[in-house]
């Protein structure tokens, strides 16, 4: 039966395991091979980047170490074929000069054609970000 990924629940929940592996390798172009085109990345603190130029541009901080050493580490995985949707909560560990941090968050993925065409990240901050109503 086709669904709006176009795969299985076994074959969503692997996509999006082997994508937050991606991450964990620190493999910006394996990351990048995940998702479409035509992909939007909403991140935790509002900006939000459309086509894989520009999110690739929004993740270059992130490998590139600026922040630290980062893994995310998961705590549950809840997919839906049918609607091509994804989420997955994750533990994030950060070290950096020595010093250690972690939150948690999650993400909720979109999978068209078995590529990410939505990532919207949502984090546990520790500063409240106020932003105007649209």
């Amino acid at each position: 039966m086709a669904t709006a990924a176009g795969m299985s629940r076994a074959e969503l929940e692997d996509l999006v395991l082997r994508f937050t592996d991606a991450f964990n390798r620190d493999d910006l172009d394996a990351v990048m091979a995940f998702m479409a085109d035509d992909a939007t990345y909403d991140e935790f603190n509002g900006r939000r980047s459309r086509g894989k130029v520009a999110i690739r541009e929004a993740f270059v901080p992130q490998f590139r170490g600026d922040y630290g050493r980062i893994r995310f580490h998961a705590e549950d995985l809840i997919v839906d074929p049918s609607a091509g949707k994804a989420l997955i909560r994750w533990r994030c560990a950060v070290e950096k000069n020595g010093v250690k941090r972690g939150w948690r968050g999650l993400d909720i993925l979109h999978v068209r054609d078995g590529r990410i065409t939505e990532k919207h990240t949502y984090a546990k901050a520790d500063v409240l970000r106020l932003e105007p109503e649209p």
